[in-house]
C-alpha cells in the first residue's frame, strides 16, 4: 500500500480526533500521534516515488507549530491562574480598610459620619449637606477653604442617630462662583472575592464594586 504526503488539514484532523479523551491539548501526546503516523507514512511510501526532503521538512514544521501553540496556550492559562491567585491574595489585605469610589453615599463608623468628594480647583469655602434615607436634610457642616482634588470629612451629629445619615450634597465656591464638586462614596471593605476573574469588594452596607472602580484606598 502506498501513501501520499499528508496535508496540514489531515494533520490537524488527526490531532483533533486524538483529543477525544482530552489528549489533544497535550503537546507530548500530539507529537507521539504525529510520529506514529509519520513512520507509517514512510514505511508505506512508493519506493519509486518517495517523499522528498521538502515534504518531510514541511510536515515536521507543521507538527512543531501545532505543538508550540498548544504549549503557549498552556503557559498563558497557567499565568492567568497565577495572576488570579495573586489578585486574591492582594485583595485580602483590603478587608477592614476604607475605599473611595463614585457615589454620594455616606458611611458611619463609631457614631461619626464620614464622606469624601473631589474639587476641580481650590475653593474659598465648602459646605456639605447631610441627607437622610428619604432625602430630608439632617444637618450641614462648613469645611472652610479646600484645595483641588480628593477631600475627606468627618461629621459628628448632635442629638441624632448617625445611622440616619445616608447621602450628601456638596456646595463649593471660588471667587464668588459655584464649583462643580463630585461627591464620592467612602465605604469600609467587609470581604473580597473573585468573580469571573475580577476582584470584587463587598462593603459594609452590602454593596459591591470592582477593584478597578476604586479611586483611593484609605
Amino acid at each position: 500500500m502506498f501513501m501520499s504526503a499528508l496535508s496540514r488539514t489531515e494533520i490537524d484532523a488527526y490531532n483533533a480526533k486524538g483529543g477525544a479523551q482530552g489528549q489533544a491539548t497535550d503537546p507530548q501526546a500530539a507529537q507521539d500521534r504525529f510520529l506514529k503516523l509519520f513512520v507509517a507514512q514512510l514505511s508505506n511510501q512508493d519506493p519509486l516515488n518517495p517523499m522528498d526532503n521538502a515534504q518531510m521538512t514541511s510536515q515536521m514544521a507543521q507538527i512543531n507549530t501545532v505543538t508550540g501553540i498548544q504549549q503557549l496556550n498552556q503557559t498563558v492559562k497557567a499565568l492567568a491562574e497565577q495572576f488570579g491567585q495573586t489578585q486574591a491574595a492582594q485583595a485580602a489585605s483590603l478587608v477592614g480598610r476604607q475605599v473611595v469610589a463614585e457615589g454620594n453615599a455616606l458611611s458611619v463608623h463609631n457614631g461619626v459620619v464620614q464622606g469624601s468628594f473631589s474639587l476641580p480647583q481650590a475653593s474659598d469655602s465648602v459646605r456639605v449637606d447631610v441627607l437622610g434615607h428619604a432625602g430630608e436634610l439632617l444637618g450641614s457642616t462648613s469645611l472652610g477653604p479646600r484645595g483641588a482634588g480628593l477631600q475627606h470629612f468627618d461629621w459628628v451629629p448632635e442629638g441624632m442617630d448617625a445611622a440616619r445619615a445616608a447621602s450628601m450634597q456638596v456646595h463649593a465656591m471660588a471667587a464668588g462662583q459655584a464649583l462643580t464638586a463630585m461627591p464620592l462614596a467612602r465605604q469600609r471593605v467587609e470581604s473580597v472575592g473573585i468573580i469571573e476573574g475580577q476582584v470584587h469588594l463587598r462593603a459594609a452596607d452590602g454593596s459591591t464594586l470592582k477593584q478597578q472602580d476604586v479611586l483611593a484606598f484609605l
